[in-house]
């Protein structure tokens, strides 16, 4: 069980919780495609649950290493870019027609392009270990919550589809934006 502590090993703790996240995420996109939201979004939130602690074992067992980094990448990848939108596009964009539709397309690529290119950037970016005390941009987790309330305003039909689309918008920007975010 030492490889559970060893930065080296693929399977250190932090990338196992890391993992989680990942089947976390997995099984969110599985209820999504079921349209059992709620089941998707608590399997959203747990998957952010251990991304949280994923790097704060990191961090006090000294585990960080590349291969983490890119694998914490690919499940902020999945859990907080592809989950969202996934989410929003099925249960808000689904039913919409024509120029609608081809709108809640796009904007959709566009955030998922944004997210990608976010993460890809901070891996340019990444130390092993070291920690900035602000983000610039806001970070795909942030992004994620700010999806999930944009979802939950739409569900409540608080907002229409079409400002469903102008906040995605928005914030898929705010991911590659200058904005400077406190890092927790």
């Amino acid at each position: 069980m030492s490889f559970l502590f060893r930065a080296q090993s693929h399977f250190n703790l932090a990338n196992l919780f890391t993992m989680v996240n990942i089947a976390s995420g997995l099984i969110a996109v599985y209820f999504i495609s079921q349209h059992n939201f709620f089941n998707a979004i608590v399997f959203a939130w747990i998957g952010g649950a251990f991304d949280i602690f994923d790097g704060k074992i990191a961090r006090k067992f000294t585990l960080s290493n590349e291969f983490g980094i890119q694998l914490d990448s690919f499940a902020d990848f999945l859990s907080f870019v592809l989950v969202p939108v996934f989410l929003i596009f099925q249960a808000v964009y689904l039913d919409t027609k024509g120029v609608l539709f081809v709108l809640a397309s796009a904007v959709s690529i566009y955030y998922v392009i944004s997210g990608l290119r976010r993460l890809i950037q901070f891996n340019i970016n990444a130390e092993e270990g070291e920690v900035e005390k602000f983000f610039t941009g806001v970070p795909t987790p942030l992004g994620a919550i700010l999806l999930w309330l944009v979802y939950l305003l739409s569900a409540y039909n608080i907002i229409p589809a079409l400002i469903v689309i102008v906040l995605m918008s928005a914030i898929g920007w705010l991911l590659n934006s200058t904005v400077k975010v406190p890092h927790p």
